[in-house]
């Protein structure tokens, strides 16, 4: 053989091998680039399984907040109604109280006396031997409802344009209240008994006003009676020894 034809088959040989090796190459990119695909893919999938799962656990997350805020809402939200019901209950309760106190206290000053008038409240006068120089007035009550006195009669005897000083220490603790058919009492201190008395006079007239500007013509006994500044009225009371124990 000669050399030439050695050096064309080392050189036919030397190329195979180098195709072989390219080839091999060839395959082992193909190889990669199969790899690369699932890798490729995995990575996408990967990505996208965590997102998923991100979303997952966000939406997760957000559900249980969701609930938690739907809770908050709805206890928030009952809360309110809660509130609101037991404002509203303890409004109308309130105003349910205030409605029945309002009721008792119009059914209370339905059930208050009125004030004595002298259409139905007849005063009479009696003079007295003891105590001395004392005149006793009865107010006994001729109408059909309980009424009120005044706290004390503002008596006028004859022209006097003063009303006479009333006797503190005989004020009761509430004004006198008188029912039909019964009567409150009240004692007249005409003169001072130890003639220390100042311009007293003579008078047959007295009259007594109430408290509705309607007023009482009180007869006195026969030839009159004797006044002068020692003149003095206790307020009105439920029993006589009351009235006249000043």
């Amino acid at each position: 053989m000669s050399a030439r034809t050695t050096r064309t088959r080392l050189f036919a040989a030397t190329t195979v091998a180098l195709a072989a090796l390219a080839l091999t190459a060839c395959e082992g990119d193909s190889d990669t680039g199969a790899e690369s695909v699932p890798s490729s893919s995995a990575a996408a999938t990967g990505p996208s399984t965590p997102s998923a799962g991100a979303s997952a656990s966000t939406g997760g997350d957000k559900a249980p907040s969701g609930s938690a805020g739907s809770g908050t809402d709805s206890h928030g939200s009952a809360g309110s109604s809660g509130e609101a019901g037991t404002s509203g209950s303890g409004q109308k309760g309130k105003g349910s109280s205030a409605g029945s106190a309002n009721g008792g206290d119009t059914d209370s000053q339905d059930d208050m006396p009125g004030k004595c008038s002298a259409a139905d409240v007849k005063i009479t006068a009696q003079k007295l031997s003891r105590p001395l120089n004392h005149l006793l007035l009865t107010a006994t009550n001729t109408g059909s409802k309980t009424c009120m006195l005044p706290p004390y009669p503002a008596a006028r005897f004859g022209e006097a344009q003063a009303v006479p000083p009333v006797a503190e220490a005989t004020k009761p603790q509430s004004l006198t209240g008188v029912a039909p058919g019964e009567a409150g009492y009240a004692g007249v201190l005409l003169s001072a008994g130890d003639g220390s008395g100042e311009n007293g006079y003579e008078t047959s007239t007295l009259t007594v006003p109430f408290e509705d500007g309607s007023i009482a013509t009180v007869a006195l006994p026969a030839g009159g009676v004797y006044v002068d500044t020692a003149l003095t009225v206790t307020y009105w009371q439920t029993d006589v020894d009351a009235a006249l124990g000043f």
